[in-house]
């Protein structure tokens, strides 16, 4: 079995293994506190693994709005009017980004994922994220849910930071290692998963990866926990996080109709962003 024995932030070989999370088989630097999987899969697993996932996810239409809204924020940005997704799925973010004027452009590693992206009209690359592929600079460019599932996390993001131009803005979302979800559930936490996720970010180690690399975090956000996923855990109810029916979206909706809920919504999130213990990291970074 091939192994990693020193921390893939900061480098450091003072490692141990996480016992209670052998399954997983995580380790934790000591030096640091990143959390990662020091088992290396295979090509053969990962393809075995990806080849399972599904690409007719449901598309709710809060998620439309949560991503216009995401769009609003970038307009200060915009100057090369280029816009990059890193891990792109069917494309529903680039969708919306090139309906408001941008030029998109994505990666992801499966040929059906890069058909219906390129049919979108899309420009696409497939596999691992490669600079030497653009020939041009980005305003931005974004990561939703993808840091967690590489091994290599200081060479992808010196990658991005080749192609980001000065000024420009990273954003990227990720499972938050040090969620109220994760400390109650610990190793059931359904989002540890190998070898889906390899690479378990806190806020901390987040911050300190992307100034490594010349990115500096300006928003640091930790939002949202997941009833879908806490049930999901605990083995009460299996369902899917994402759905038209699931718990999750029924919560959304009535949240996005009633005032009152939002006020709660929003009081929570400032909670969970205080004390960093939202299940899900949303970070906004500038290339200095």
């Amino acid at each position: 079995m091939a192994e990693l024995s020193s921390c893939l932030v900061c480098k450091s070989d003072n490692v141990n293994s996480l016992t209670s999370y052998s399954k997983a088989f995580l380790s934790k630097c000591k030096s640091c506190g990143f959390v990662f999987s020091s088992k290396i899969p295979t090509e053969q697993e990962l393809i075995n693994f990806y080849n399972e996932y599904g690409r007719d996810d449901y598309l709710s239409p809060i998620t439309i709005k949560r991503y216009n809204e995401l769009l609003d924020t970038f307009e200060r940005f915009r100057k090369t009017n280029k816009l990059l997704d890193v891990g792109s799925g069917i494309g529903y973010f680039l969708e919306q980004a090139k309906q408001r004027g941008w030029d998109v452009y994505g990666t992801e590693f499966t040929d059906k994922a890069i058909e219906i992206c390129s049919n979108k009209g899309i420009t696409m690359h497939k596999g691992a994220f490669n600079p030497e592929n653009y020939t041009h600079s980005f305003d931005v460019i974004t990561s939703f849910e993808v840091i967690e599932h590489i091994n290599n996390p200081s060479e992808e993001i010196e990658n991005y930071a080749k192609v980001l131009r000065k000024d420009g803005l990273f954003y990227c979302t990720t499972p938050n290692f040090n969620s109220i979800s994760r400390r109650l559930l610990k190793s059931k936490w359904t989002s540890i998963c190998y070898p889906e996720h390899l690479s378990y970010y806190t806020v901390k180690t987040l911050s300190l990866l992307l100034k490594n690399h010349r990115i500096s975090p300006f928003i640091k956000l930790t939002t949202g926990v997941s009833l879908s996923i806490l049930q999901s855990s605990l083995g009460i109810k299996n369902q899917k996080s994402v759905g038209e029916d699931s718990d999750d979206e029924n919560l959304r909706r009535q949240m996005e109709d009633k005032r009152i809920f939002k006020a709660i919504k929003c009081l929570l999130n400032n909670c969970l962003s205080l004390f960093r213990f939202g299940d899900t990291i949303k970070m906004f970074a500038r290339k200095i």
